[in-house]
């Protein structure tokens, strides 16, 4: 037996809006990670291992 195809919703008017504003702002607001210190360290490692 078949499962019926459900609709997807869709944002409209002021919910859309303000999911824009939001989205907006999380990408305005987003940091960046620095994985400097996990590079050397993985670095490191390797650079012990005989290949």
């Amino acid at each position: 037996m078949a499962l019926e195809i459900a609709a997807v919703p869709v944002l409209t008017g002021e919910a859309s809006d303000r999911f824009e504003q939001l989205v907006k702002q999380s990408e305005q607001q987003r940091g960046s990670v620095d994985f400097s210190r996990e590079i050397n360290e993985a670095r490191d490692i390797l650079s012990k291992e005989n290949f």
